[in-house]
């Protein structure tokens, strides 16, 4: 494997981080199976990015010396380039996993919540059902989940990643709980929505 640029520093965004963090596994991967990975391991957690801005990562990553790559011979029908991470990589990789005060808090933007949170708009039938939708979604995710922590429980080298699929598997429990709950909470309002709004007053205090 070969780089042409040395490795310099700058800051990059979380993307390129997630991007670096997949190739710092033993092997070398294609883009297309980076996003599989991702796929099948980020979004579970964080979130998947799209195959171009893998590749858009990629490219950034080989200038600044934190990757390489090596194309591949005329023995294969499609020729494939493949990613590794360099030493300087996996050291800045490594200052930068365990720097906890890049972390930042959690962001939660909830879809369905803003749509409850409207609900005075809605028929409660049509809420109710967005939340039954809701649950069966995330039923699936959890069996999605828990195929991937079966995979990665396979490979000694993948310890953390379990972890972090364990945890996405407590989360989604966690969510189906929430929902139910929400259900439940709608159930209780009864009657029709717009009879259900207040003086006007925002439910803030102040």
């Amino acid at each position: 494997m070969t780089s042409s640029q040395k490795p310099k520093k700058q800051e990059l965004p979380p993307t390129a981080w997630a991007v670096l963090g997949l190739l710092s596994f033993p092997g070398e991967r294609t883009g297309y199976e980076l996003k599989k990975w991702a796929d099948s391991s980020l979004r579970f957690f964080y979130w998947s990015p799209a195959i171009s801005q893998i590749y858009a990562e990629l490219r950034r990553l080989e200038e600044l010396g934190y990757a390489a790559s090596v194309r591949s011979g005329p023995e294969e029908v499609r020729a494939k380039r493949r990613y590794a991470i360099t030493p300087a990589g996996r050291e800045a990789l490594a200052g930068w996993a365990s720097d906890t005060a890049e972390a930042g808090p959690p962001v939660l933007k909830h879809g369905l919540l803003l749509r409850v949170w409207l609900g005075h708009l809605a028929e409660p039938d049509r809420l109710r059902a967005m939340v039954t939708e809701h649950l069966e979604r995330t039923t699936e995710e959890l069996g999605s989940v828990r195929e991937a922590m079966a995979h990665a429980a396979a490979e000694p080298d993948w310890a953390f990643p379990t972890l972090a699929l364990r945890w996405s598997e407590r989360q989604h429990l966690a969510e189906l709980e929430l929902a139910r709950a929400l259900l439940a909470d709608l159930d209780g309002l009864g009657g029709p929505g717009q009879e259900r709004q207040g003086s006007g007053d925002a439910p803030t205090p102040g």
